[in-house]
């Protein structure tokens, strides 16, 4: 619409000019109307033709405009259309669905009231049959006890026993696969580790007992030892607390004390006697003064060396004195000293192998039967005497308790305690280690087999390696395999529990089952 009142404005503006020009150019507006007219014309012809063709072109695009409304109409609302069909359909399929479960859980409905009936009309005829299986049971019970000539309890007594015996065997059949299990893991290892202190520590043993025998030049000089009413022997007996023995045995006197240390003193001043001559009361009490400061001065070297030797320095001098003192003390024969010292080295290697406190276990291991060096004088256990000393002359705790558990008076709750433990006992298991008299040998052999044959199922046994290890035959109907096992803990815990011997005794239990057939 614009162009039109351009058109109007540009008309009147050029009528205006036209107007104004008449008075001065009346000629000239004449000329020019007639001109102005037809270009005015023309301009607006020319601007209704454009207007019409703009409004055509406008009523085109409208036209378009709507039609593509129309379109985008009609194919939004057919797809909405099949949206809706596609939801009936989705909603007609669900209810058919719907309408076929609600058929079937009728039908499962009704199958469940029939089974149901069935089972109680089942369970009813089941009732019957356990009652009348029941009174036939009790009818049986009462025929079989009647026949077998015995009671339901006794029955069931026979069938406890043997479910016993199953589970006896089921447990000894565990007890053998754990410890197989352990003992691969451990046991390779804890016998390097001995094997290899045992190697590196080899000591000898010094066999001595309870007398000691002085050779004489002649028979004569036991008058001179007996004196004039037998005052010089009685004066060497009152100075030296021991037994002079002078019996038939040709050139010799046997000096017997329960005191290792008396006993040596004795022996050296009996034997300075004989080499001087000179036998009376004050010449034996002189020389009996000198041969004790001299195994004093013995039994100082002796604990100072072993101090040494172990490489234990702080140790308090009264300690010093009576680890001396073990070297005239023996148990079962071998030298407590020597035991002593050798257990501290042993206690060392395996401690260093095991990553333990080196020097704890040595100091232990030496002084770990130190009460021995006053157990004639003092009332207790070698143990309990020497924790006693211990306390007093300032070791640590861990030393006390070590001593206090190397023969399990007390738990060991060391790995040092442990080791002081194992390395006595593999010291004292050492072959020739230890001696015994032949009575308490045999008497220990004796009762050995003894402990053994007490148990069922043994056909026989035999105490082999000097009463080291017990060999025990059972009876194969009587002992299963898994049954040797629990056996053999049974009479090692019994000999533990009855018996007193030195290291360890290996329980050994063999099953054999022979079959024999004859070719004819």
């Amino acid at each position: 619409m614009m162009w039109l009142w351009n058109i109007l404005i540009a008309l009147l503006i050029a009528a205006v000019c036209a107007l104004g020009g008449y008075t001065y150019r009346k000629n000239e507006a004449e000329k020019k109307i007639g001109r102005t007219e037809e270009y005015a014309k023309r301009l607006y012809d020319d601007a209704v033709r454009k207007a019409d063709e703009y409004k055509k072109e406008k009523v085109l695009e409208a036209k378009e405009e709507i039609l593509k409304a129309k379109a985008e109409n009609d194919r939004e609302k057919a797809e909405n259309d099949k949206e809706i069909r596609d939801r009936r359909a989705e909603v007609q399929r669900n209810e058919r669905r719907l309408l076929q479960r609600e058929e079937t859980l009728d039908k499962k409905a009704d199958n469940m009231e029939a089974r149901e009936t069935s089972l109680n009309k089942k369970a009813a005829d089941i009732q019957k049959m356990q009652e009348e299986a029941e009174a036939l049971t009790e009818k049986q019970n009462a025929e079989l006890e009647r026949i077998a000539a015995m009671t339901q309890d006794e029955a069931r007594q026979i069938i406890v026993e043997r479910v016993q015996k199953e589970a006896y065997h089921d447990a000894a059949a565990m007890v053998r696969e754990i410890e197989t299990r352990a003992k691969e893991e451990g046991e390779k290892k804890a016998r390097n580790i001995i094997a290899l202190a045992i190697q590196k520590c080899a000591a000898d043993h010094v066999a001595e007992s309870t007398v000691s025998v002085i050779s004489l030049p002649n028979d004569d000089m036991k008058g001179r030892i007996i004196g004039r009413e037998g005052r010089n022997i009685r004066a060497l007996e009152t100075a030296t607390g021991v037994d002079l023995i002078i019996d038939d045995t040709p050139e010799a006197v046997i000096v017997s004390a329960f005191d290792p240390v008396r006993r040596e003193i004795a022996r050296i001043a009996v034997e300075k006697l004989i080499m001087d001559g000179r036998i009376h009361p004050a010449r034996i009490e002189e020389t009996v003064e000198k041969a004790r400061k001299e195994v004093e001065n013995q039994i100082r070297e002796a604990g100072e060396n072993a101090v040494f030797e172990t490489n234990q320095h702080g140790i308090h001098h009264e300690l010093v004195k009576l680890l001396g003192r073990l070297k005239y003390r023996t148990s079962y024969g071998q030298n407590v000293l020597k035991h002593s010292i050798e257990v501290s080295h042993l206690a060392g290697m395996m401690a260093a192998e095991l990553g333990a406190d080196v020097q704890l276990a040595k100091r232990a291991g030496l002084l770990h039967d130190i009460g021995k060096a006053v157990d004639h004088e003092a009332e207790g256990t070698h143990v309990t005497l020497g924790a006693e000393l211990a306390r007093k002359y300032h070791e640590s705790p861990d030393v006390v308790h070590a001593i206090l558990a190397h023969h399990n008076d007390v738990e060991p709750q060391t790995v040092e305690a442990v080791l002081v433990q194992a390395a006595d006992a593999i010291s004292a298991a050492r072959p020739g280690a230890r001696r015994e008299s032949l009575e308490n040998y045999i008497k220990r052999l004796e009762k050995l087999e003894e402990i053994a044959n007490s148990f069922d199922g043994v056909e026989k046994c035999y105490a082999i390696q000097s009463g080291r290890e017990v060999r025990i035959m059972v009876k194969p109907d009587d002992v299963t395999d898994e049954g040797t096992k629990i056996l053999a803990k049974e009479i090692a815990k019994r000999i533990e529990k009855e018996m007193e011997y030195p290291g360890q005794i290996r329980v050994n239990v063999i099953r054999e089952t022979r079959s024999t057939e004859y070719a004819k």
